[in-house]
């Protein structure tokens, strides 16, 4: 398991993203929930424009020789002025061999200096990363050289972290938007890991619904099938932050309309997904619907969930097709 992203790391893939302009207005939506004055349809916009224009870049990978590959993912940080919840994220994911570490929006609270704090970070995670999976190279100091794949070998700067947030309702906020997409870029997004010498591929698809709705341009591309599999598919697994189903009677109900909930629902089948990841409620939910298995995860933020607790989710994706899932314990408690 530990050696398997050293391999994964190899490939780039082209990336949906994002990054767009801001208005300063915020306003209170019916349901009390802020939104930010930024929309949807402005931000998938300049993601697709991006991706056209072929700008920017990622890891994807080929685990056609492994037994199996996990990833693991964590939601609703709000980090402030302390980053240990995160950086804790970081430290199980490189420890365990964990091939990317997903975020389900919401990432930090909408201060200039809480994403200057979340930015070093995740700057200080990656280097933990390089130091895991690269050696420095002996003729040139910039130059980093797999430690599992001696042929391959990268500038620093070129080495990507595989670290993947979606935009939560308090990356959009009071400006949110502006600093998110400084250090991140996406809003909406997909890719794929081979999981079989025949190209048969595992798709991972990251959603934007910070503003409880997918708007007019995300669900005009998802028609369009954008973000449809293009290959053979094994696995579907879906991220985005505000979740589709309520919890508790406590917590929200899903902020979608309700023509758009449904629209989803059935996507979601006809994609034949394994897994929807949803946060926003900090609020721990598992169910199935319609074949589909979706899990709402709590905040791992220290200031919502102040005690230790199972704030994390791991996913195992064996190469006989099984694929397991259990809830990872996070120990930091700010002192």
């Amino acid at each position: 398991m530990v050696k398997i992203f050293a391999k994964t790391v190899l490939a780039v893939f082209t990336a949906v993203v994002a990054a767009g302009s801001l208005t300063s207005c915020d306003k209170v939506s019916a349901t009390g929930i802020l939104v930010g004055g930024t929309g949807v349809d402005d931000r998938v916009e300049m993601s697709y424009k991006y991706v056209q224009d072929g700008l920017i870049y990622g890891v994807e990978g080929d685990v056609s020789q492994e037994e199996s590959y996990s990833f693991i993912v964590g939601a609703d940080s709000h980090i402030a002025d302390d980053t240990g919840r995160l950086e804790e994220m970081f430290d199980i994911g490189i420890k365990h061999g964990d091939m990317f570490y997903a975020h389900l929006g919401d990432l930090a609270d909408t201060k200039a200096e809480y994403y200057i704090n979340t930015k070093k970070c995740v700057d200080k995670a990656k280097k933990k990363f390089v130091m895991e999976y690269f050696t420095q190279s002996p003729e040139d100091d910039d130059v980093w050289v797999s430690k599992y794949e001696p042929d391959y070998s990268e500038k620093y700067d070129d080495i990507v972290f595989p670290f993947f947030p979606v935009v939560g309702n308090h990356d959009i906020t009071h400006n949110g938007w502006a600093l998110f997409s400084t250090i991140f870029k996406s809003s909406f997004y997909d890719f794929d890991i081979q999981v079989s010498e025949d190209g048969t591929v595992d798709h991972f698809i990251f959603l934007d619904s910070a503003n409880g709705t997918f708007g007019r341009k995300q669900i005009e591309l998802i028609e369009e099938g954008v973000a449809d599999p293009d290959k053979k598919t094994r696995n579907v697994f879906v991220f985005t932050h505000t979740n589709f189903f309520r919890p508790s009677t406590t917590q929200f109900a899903s902020t979608y309309p309700r023509e758009e909930l449904y629209y989803m629902l059935n996507k979601f089948e006809r994609w034949n997904c394994t897994f929807v990841f949803m946060g926003h409620v900090h609020k721990w939910d598992d169910r199935m619907f319609s074949n589909v298995h979706y899990l709402t995860l709590d905040s791992m933020g220290e200031r919502n969930s102040p005690n230790p607790g199972k704030y994390l989710v791991r996913v195992t994706c064996h190469k006989n097709g099984k694929v397991d899932y259990e809830q990872v314990m996070m120990n930091y408690v700010k002192k």
